[in-house]
C-alpha cells in the first residue's frame, strides 16, 4: 500500500532519486543541447518516481507540481541555473512566489563509448516559500526599514526597482511592507510576463542560511 506524500518524505525521495538518476545512462539525450527539454525530462521522471511510492495530488499544466504540499519542481543546468515561473503579481518579488521550490541542479556529459548521456545531479535544494523572493529587492527594503524609512521611501524604491505596479499599487505595497516586514529572499527574479528565476545565490547559500536546505551534493 502506497504512503501519503509529505514534505519530509518528498525530500527523502528527492535525495534518493538524484542518486539513482546520476547513475543511469540515458541514450536519448546523447548529444542533446536543449537544457529546457532535459530539465522537463528530469521533472517528469521524478513525478513518475514519486507515483511508484506515494499517494499525492499531481498538479496540472496551470498549477504547481504538488498543489497540496505547495511545492513546484525545477530542474536546471549548472551552466545557467535558471527557469521560468508564472507571474501572479508584483508582490511576489517582495514576499516570495507563494510556494516552495524543489530544485535539481544537473550537469550533463556524453559518454562516447556507450553513446549515452549522463545527467549527474550536482545539488538538490529545497527553498521554503518564505525565502523565494528577489534578493536585491528584499535587501533594499530591509535596509530602508532598518534606517527607519517610511512609506514615501519605500514607494520611491519600488519605482526605482521598476516593479510592474502603478502608483496606487506601489503605495499599497509600501503600506503592506510597513505592516509586515519581508524576509530576505535568495532568488534573482527578472521582470517579465513570466518571472525568470535565477538560482546561483541560492545554490551558494544552500545549507548555510535559514530557508534553503541542501538535500545532497
Amino acid at each position: 500500500m502506497l504512503q501519503d506524500l509529505t514534505l519530509d518524505t518528498l525530500k527523502q525521495a528527492a535525495t534518493l532519486f538524484a542518486k539513482e538518476l546520476s547513475e543511469s545512462p540515458i541514450p536519448d539525450f546523447y548529444g542533446a543541447t536543449d537544457d529546457k527539454a532535459i530539465g522537463a525530462y528530469i521533472e517528469q521522471r521524478f513525478k513518475l518516481y514519486l507515483e511508484e511510492l506515494y499517494v499525492f495530488v499531481r498538479g496540472n499544466a496551470d498549477s504547481i507540481d504538488l498543489p497540496e504540499l505547495e511545492v513546484d519542481f525545477k530542474a536546471t543546468s549548472t551552466n545557467q541555473p535558471q527557469s521560468l515561473s508564472p507571474f501572479k503579481n508584483a508582490s511576489q518579488k517582495v514576499y516570495g512566489l507563494g510556494y516552495h521550490l524543489l530544485i535539481f541542479v544537473y550537469s550533463k556529459t556524453d559518454e562516447d563509448s556507450t553513446r549515452a548521456a549522463n545527467l549527474e545531479i550536482k545539488r538538490t535544494l529545497f527553498i521554503k516559500r518564505e525565502y523565494t523572493a528577489d534578493w536585491q529587492t528584499t535587501k533594499g527594503i530591509i535596509d530602508i526599514l532598518d534606517l527607519e524609512g517610511n512609506v514615501d521611501d519605500l514607494v520611491a524604491f519600488l519605482e526605482e526597482r521598476n516593479l510592474p505596479l502603478d502608483e496606487i499599487g506601489r503605495v499599497a505595497l509600501a503600506n503592506r511592507i510597513i505592516e509586515k516586514r519581508p524576509n530576505l529572499g535568495y532568488l534573482t527574479i527578472s521582470n517579465a510576463l513570466q518571472w525568470r528565476l535565477q538560482y546561483s545565490r541560492a545554490i551558494q547559500q544552500a545549507g548555510q542560511v535559514v530557508g534553503i536546505e541542501n538535500l545532497g551534493d
